[in-house]
């Protein structure tokens, strides 16, 4: 029985560690569509930002200066998805499709220039990585019965960009909900026309949302690159950022729900995971195919028929044009 409890906890860290940057990206995507902008790009952001964490970190040996570049690279995605979306009023999808395709090129062409390892960067030593952090008291709480085996099981030991996709979910919420601009978000995501007629920008307000949203891809990407792995693999993001947008839209663009999203399709990565290698009654050892696309399978049958109808800001994809 004890055994099984501690399976459990740790099944339930491994869903933290996974569903991390889908947390991030779902965050992000909240931002952005909040304020009435489409965005497919996510995938493309975090993939950008993931290369620029693994590089930076390779060069310097810095996790903090990969972390630094890796958003400023992913804002300045965003901001190209701006100027295409916002400024010109071009097609929002289209925009972030060129997005990912163009990272998807980019990130090896660049790699293969810079490192010649096939697009790959270097392996990463631990003082350039963002490594798992034991909290204080493991040893003592730890000594607890229950509560002692949860908090050194599954609250300690992780990066401390999983503690910090944790709290971007409250404090979203806190921003979207609770503040001014939060207001103004939510605003111009449903009826740009009277945010405008009140004296406020829409065109401001949107590029405040999609730079907000290229930061938190940023700490995705950094995450896959130099928190879950030691270095930057082609095409590492491996959709994650179109499950973030699912995720979202699951979530009726809801923080707390869309993080609730976001912890089941880690927690089904965490259970294909341990399903490795393993053999089922009347199915013998699962395929490790089937595995890697049962996340997938997850977004399109709870997309299909499980969420209901999930109504979008309804000025969402439709560019502003201000009335003269």
């Amino acid at each position: 029985m004890e055994d099984l409890f501690v399976l459990v906890l740790r099944t339930f860290d491994a869903m933290l560690r996974v569903a991390t940057p889908l947390i991030f990206c779902a965050m992000a995507g909240l931002f952005s569509e909040r304020s009435g902008i489409v965005d497919i790009g996510l995938e493309g952001k975090m993939l950008a930002g993931a290369f620029a964490a693994g590089a930076i970190a390779a060069v310097t040996g810095n996790a903090w200066a990969a972390l630094l570049v890796a958003v400023m690279v992913s804002m300045s995605l965003a901001l190209v998805h701006g100027f295409a979306s916002i400024t010109h009023r071009g097609d929002q999808v289209i925009s972030g499709v060129a997005i990912n395709l163009s990272v998807a090129g980019l990130t090896v062409v660049l790699g293969n220039a810079w490192f010649r390892q096939g697009g790959q960067t270097p392996t990463l030593g631990a003082e350039a990585r963002f490594m798992p952090i034991t909290l204080p008291g493991v040893e003592t709480i730890g000594a607890i019965p229950i509560f002692g085996t949860i908090y050194a099981e599954s609250i300690s030991g992780h990066s401390l960009l999983v503690y910090l996709a944790l709290a971007a979910v409250p404090l979203t919420a806190w921003v979207v909900y609770k503040t001014r601009f939060g207001l103004r978000l939510r605003a111009v995501g449903e009826n740009p026309a009277a945010v405008d007629t009140a004296g406020i920008s829409v065109t401001w307000l949107r590029y405040r949302a999609v730079m907000i949203c290229g930061a938190l891809c940023g700490f995705a990407g950094t995450f896959l690159a130099i928190g879950q792995n030691a270095s930057f693999v082609r095409d590492m993001s491996a959709g994650q950022g179109y499950i973030a947008l699912a995720a979202l839209i699951f979530g009726k663009w809801r923080p707390w729900t869309a993080f609730g999203a976001c912890l089941i399709f880690g927690l089904l990565d965490a259970v294909a995971i341990r399903l490795q290698g393993v053999e089922l009654p009347f199915i013998g050892e699962v395929p490790v195919q089937l595995i890697q696309a049962l996340p997938y399978i997850l977004t399109v049958v709870l997309l299909a028929g499980f969420i209901g109808r999930a109504v979008a800001p309804k000025a969402i994809g439709v560019p502003y044009v201000k009335e003269r």
